[in-house]
């Protein structure tokens, strides 16, 4: 199995630190607000490294965790007139019920930033007392030129950094030593969360709760960390600045990165008016078929989202089950008698090609077109007639291929008219007596069956996509 590792720029055998062991550390999202389809792209992704890797029956221990105190966690709360941790648990809530929707599997451990201070505190201790960081009036900073290594995994060099750095040394307004230094530990604001330290009262920089989440959950050494590629630079330079002077060791063998995510072939943003939460897609389509399209591209290559492309995504899904549910029923009356070698050899043909695209940097693509294939041999292949060993074997391997790609091949049971309108008065009830939450309950739920609704003037109208 061959891995792309940014930090050597090439791909890479995989070889565990461990014999038939995966520790995987991917960062997760901070919960300011619903997740958009952008922090969805790595989630899937690594969620189908995870499962291919169980699948190659590796034993793989994955930690995704949540920041959940932040400046724009704070600002939300401010605005709302709550507690930072209300923000934080509504939104992780909400996190999870997105995950659930796009099939993504639990993490080994989902740690939250503000439960792992005492390790934050103790490895900027363990940093200022080795020279790597210091404090000035209740600020800790790291000292970036003191690690000689830093720039390896972004490609930057600290003085092309420093001579487009604008910032000026102001006595009172700036105490770091140096422009490129960064905070480990910030004193608190009025209003702010805080935590007692050595350094006086106050919240952790950003960069250092991922190092000290890792090793705590993973050790000091770790196989793969993983992220967008947003997160090369600084946050994931600033992590292996942080974790390898604090203990000496390489932080993480391989580094994995999925590229950019663009709409029309545009960034982005919410001041282009093209920005989508996973919540807002879920009101379109299952959120299965986002899954499917996010797979259809390789991880590093950018990815373009339109209304098109995700028509296209939505009929190949229907296509895979489609085919599988008909040889699942097939199956079901299939008359006795053994497969032929040539059929058993066609079948083992695509999973061997499935497996190849996957063990070559995760290639879901070409994992993507192995199962067309597949789907094309079982539709032209499988028929009343075939032999029941024949159309099992055919199922489990369609299935089994379907799995790894985090695909559900379940068709989800027609509602009746009846059941529809019956909800969507339950949901004008909610909304009219301002319970919210079970008015967007209904409509998830709706959308999640295929049902999209619609306001209008004459009242709600719904339609089955």
């Amino acid at each position: 199995m061959k891995i792309y590792n940014t930090l050597s720029r090439r791909k890479e055998e995989f070889v565990p630190l461990e014999p038939g062991k995966v520790r995987m550390y991917v960062c997760g999202p901070t919960v300011y607000n619903l997740i958009h389809i952008g922090n969805a792209r790595p989630m899937i992704f690594f969620d189908t490294v995870r499962r291919y890797f169980e699948y190659k029956n590796y034993q793989v221990n994955y930690v995704s965790n949540f920041t959940d105190v932040d400046d724009k966690i704070i600002k939300k709360a401010v605005e709302e007139g709550v507690d930072s941790s209300e923000i934080s648990e509504r939104y992780i809530a909400e996190c999870r019920k997105d995950m659930e929707g796009m099939n993504i599997m639990p993490a080994t451990t989902t740690p939250l930033a503000t439960q792992e201070i005492d390790g934050m505190i103790q490895m900027i201790s363990t940093l200022i007392e080795k020279g790597f960081a210091y404090e000035v009036n209740g600020t800790v900073y790291y000292r970036v030129r003191k690690f000689k290594d830093y720039g390896k995994l972004s490609g930057k060099n600290l003085d092309d950094l420093r001579s487009g750095n604008r910032t000026l040394l102001v006595t009172g307004e700036d105490q770091k030593e140096d422009p490129m230094d960064f905070v480990l530990w910030k004193p608190k604001k009025e209003g702010e969360p805080y935590w007692e330290s050595p350094w006086g009262n106050g919240r952790p920089g950003w960069h250092i709760e991922c190092s000290v989440m890792s090793k705590k959950y993973l050790g000091e050494q770790i196989d793969i960390h993983g992220g967008g590629e947003d997160l090369i630079f600084p946050h994931h330079e600033n992590e292996i600045a942080q974790s390898e002077a604090a203990s000496g060791v390489e932080f993480s063998n391989y580094w994995m990165h999925n590229a950019f995510f663009n709409i029309d072939n545009k960034k982005m943003s919410k001041s282009l008016g093209n920005f989508f939460t996973v919540r807002d897609i879920s009101e379109k389509y299952d959120l299965q078929v986002l899954r499917f399209f996010m797979l259809s591209a390789h991880y590093r290559s950018p990815l373009n989202f339109s209304s098109d492309l995700m028509e296209a995504a939505k009929n190949g899904l229907d296509r895979i089950v489609t085919a599988v549910c008909r040889v699942e029923e097939l199956e079901a009356k299939a008359p006795e008698g053994t497969m032929s070698a040539e059929d058993k050899a066609a079948v083992d043909a695509l999973v061997q090609k499935y497996e190849a695209a996957m063990d070559d940097d995760f290639n879901t693509a070409d994992a993507i077109a192995a199962l067309f294939e597949l789907v094309k041999l079982a539709n032209t292949t499988v028929s009343e007639e075939s032999s029941r060993e024949c159309v099992a074997y055919f199922a489990e391997k369609m299935q089994l291929l379907c799995q790894i790609l985090g695909i559900v091949t379940e068709v989800k049971e027609e509602m009746l008219d009846e059941e529809i309108e019956k909800l969507i008065e339950e949901r004008q009830a909610a909304r009219k007596a301002k319970d919210f939450a079970r008015a967007d309950e209904i409509r998830d739920l709706l959308a999640s069956r295929g049902i999209l609704l619609k306001d209008t003037r004459e009242g709600v109208k719904w339609s089955k996509a």
